[in-house]
């Protein structure tokens, strides 16, 4: 692996002596600059995904350089330094997206590395994000994949980490929440893009013409079997086979999956010649597999063949802010299907939304979007398209002013930072979404302590 290359910017030259030698000792790649605008300068060159700055310089001061380094890249990741003693300039720093600090002079140079180490990893996860989600968005304009939550997130970074794999995946959680979206993005992002993605529902045929599906026969195998079929197994050979509703498959047919997961080779019905496969399994379920199995109606071996590697989706009401981002889209997507000027939801309808229990999840979303779209009579929703959601007595009242989502997010991002000091990591915790989410928010909305 390639040294991971560290801007350090010191007017103090001894510091930059000290600091440099014992970090290029532990395998960073250092560059170094004594002012702000030597950094600067100096950056556009190397790229660092990481950097050590002093917060009091002559010219260009750290809060500047900090604000100047993450306009050309978002990601960098900054450790300040500054004067014992002064907090108010480290909270400062923190603010404006220092991702740690500590006080000048460094003596205690194991902790240095502790924080350079997770820095560096923190800049890897959120350019793996921001690539896995532009793709994501490349391959599934639309989806419930879509989000910033941190539940969403990481289904996301287990997305980008098994796609390029060949390990068999399971995929779990309540119906609704997308598990087909997930197999299909784990095929549209492995090197079997261009092969086959075959999908089955375990649940929509009965044993004998599930066992025909995904064996295929030949002619005569059986009544009516008048010509040779392929079945779902050899149709998906070099590609993926997405087994949805995996629970819902019959004893007697999990043992003929288990021979196939173990030796990769099929017969068809009717012969005795067996067909060497090249495929990758990818199965879903709703279920609980694990209490199945206790139960004595999934087959243990089968469990443990599946569930190699396990991404469960989240429900919408543990995805924290998604639900109001996910509502905008639909909003979106089925205005512009329809032709109709829809362009928001208004506070009222987003205090329902948010106060809804969503057994059915980002599916039940998404239709009740689209018929809250087709049925509204004005540019934004309001609570009286959202049917079955709410009561009309529990409802808010219709007479307030409608204002837009960014408005009602607004709002809402600066009473979080107020109730809870400004800590930016408790705040983005509890608003469900990642901190440097949080501080783009801040100035897009140009929120400070003292806004009003």
């Amino acid at each position: 692996m390639a040294p991971t290359r560290l801007l350090l910017v010191d007017d103090e030259a001894r510091q930059r002596e000290l600091l440099s030698g014992f970090l290029a000792k532990r395998g960073f790649s250092i560059f170094s600059a004594g002012t702000g605008e030597e950094a600067l300068e100096l950056y556009h060159d190397i790229f660092a995904p990481v950097a050590i700055v002093d917060m009091k310089m002559p010219g260009m001061d750290g809060l500047e350089l900090l604000t100047r380094l993450r306009e050309v890249n978002p990601f960098i990741q900054v450790i300040v330094l500054t004067a014992f003693g002064s907090v108010e300039t480290a909270v400062a720093a923190m603010k404006r997206g220092a991702f740690d600090y500590l006080t000048k002079p460094v003596e205690n140079l194991d902790e240095l590395l502790v924080k350079l180490e997770k820095a560096a990893s923190q800049n890897r996860l959120a350019v793996a994000n921001e690539v896995m989600t532009e793709r994501l968005a490349e391959v599934f304009p639309t989806s419930e994949i879509f989000g910033e939550s941190p539940a969403i997130m990481k289904v996301k970074e287990l997305i980008s980490v098994v796609a390029p794999e060949e390990a068999t995946v399971l995929i779990t959680g309540s119906s609704g929440t997308g598990k087909e979206l997930v197999a299909r993005a784990l095929h549209a992002l492995s090197p079997r893009a261009e092969q086959n993605l075959v999908a089955i529902n375990c649940a929509a045929f009965p044993e004998t013409l599930l066992e025909s599906e995904l064996f295929g026969y030949e002619r005569g195998a059986f009544t009516g079997a008048e010509k040779a079929k392929q079945g779902r197994f050899e149709l998906a050979d070099g590609g993926t086979l997405f087994l949805d509703e995996i629970a819902e498959m019959p004893l007697t047919m999990q043992v003929k999956l288990l021979r196939v997961l173990e030796d990769r080779k099929i017969e068809r019905l009717g012969s005795v010649k067996q067909i060497a496969l090249d495929i990758r399994i990818i199965a879903a379920t709703n279920r609980d597999l694990k209490k199945m199995v206790a139960e004595g109606r999934f087959r243990e071996d089968l469990y443990y063949r599946l569930n190699v590697i396990t991404i469960d989706l989240p429900p919408l009401k543990d995805r924290g802010g998604d639900l109001l981002l996910l509502a905008e889209k639909f909003v979106d997507k089925f205005a512009r299907k329809i032709g109709k000027e829809v362009s928001g939801i208004d506070n009222d309808a987003a205090r329902i939304l948010n106060s809804y229990h969503w057994p059915g999840n980002v599916r039940e979303l998404e239709n009740i979007i689209e018929r809250a779209v087709v049925l509204t009579r004005t540019r934004a929703l309001s609570q009286h398209d959202l049917t079955g959601l709410s009561s009309p007595e529990k409802a808010p009242s219709a007479d307030r002013e409608i204002t837009t989502i960014a408005e009602v997010e607004k709002e809402h991002i600066r009473h979080c930072l107020d109730q809870l000091g400004w800590n930016i990591g408790m705040c983005a915790e509890r608003l469900g979404i990642h901190r440097n989410t949080l501080r783009s928010k801040i100035r897009e909305y140009q929120l400070s302590r003292d806004s009003q």
